[in-house]
């Protein structure tokens, strides 16, 4: 296991590291911080080190309204969609933060202005929200799209994922490609490999 840096005292953006935070997931080092606004937050010592979090969230929340005034944009969809996805992965308070920040997934440095998160994914189609492909990985650019609900469902960690002939997929979508239905393709996984399940 690696030795965890002591941050203690340092300063990152408008915060300084003032101790070591329980651990909540037991592998990542999280610090409790003072910001310059008096405020405190919790942040995991990567997300300081690489400037990820550089603030308690009033930073966010002077940029927020800076976006309203420069891009007027700040009430639609798109700009909901940004904001939530930064609310999930840096604020400790949200209820989705331990499935989000708390297991370690950050959001990209440039994605820290909406006007970029903008320009690499375009204002969001009605009815689908962000999604990323690699369920473990970070909001980037290569790693989000605009998804279905449909979609969503099918990239959720709990899904089985079934691995048959080079291909990689949740049991529903196998069972969409092979026109049976998800009952019936579970039972048979449940008794036979894939190569038998998938040809009977």
């Amino acid at each position: 296991m690696s030795k965890v840096i002591d941050l203690t005292g340092k300063r990152f953006g408008r915060l300084i590291v003032m101790s070591r935070a329980k651990n909540s997931n037991g592998r990542k080092a999280m610090w409790n911080c003072a910001c310059d606004c008096d405020g405190t937050t919790i942040a995991f010592g990567q997300n300081l080190r690489s400037g990820d979090t550089k603030s308690c969230g009033c930073l966010q929340k002077e940029r927020a309204s800076e976006a309203h005034i420069t891009h007027g944009l700040c009430r639609t969809s798109t700009y909901e969609i940004w904001a939530g996805m930064r609310q999930r992965c840096m604020d400790t308070n949200d209820a989705s933060y331990k499935n989000y920040g708390g297991r370690g997934i950050i959001i990209c440095e440039r994605w820290n202005k909406f006007e970029n998160f903008l320009a690499d994914m375009g204002e969001k189609p009605k009815g689908l929200t962000i999604e990323r492909r690699n369920n473990n990985g970070n909001y980037s650019p290569e790693n989000c799209f605009y998804a279905t609900s449909k979609e969503q469902n099918r990239n959720k960690r709990s899904n089985r994922i079934i691995k048959y002939d080079g291909k990689e997929q949740c049991i529903s979508a196998w069972a969409e490609e092979l026109d049976v239905s998800h009952q019936t393709l579970s039972y048979r996984l449940n008794k036979y490999p894939p190569q038998f399940a998938f040809n009977m």
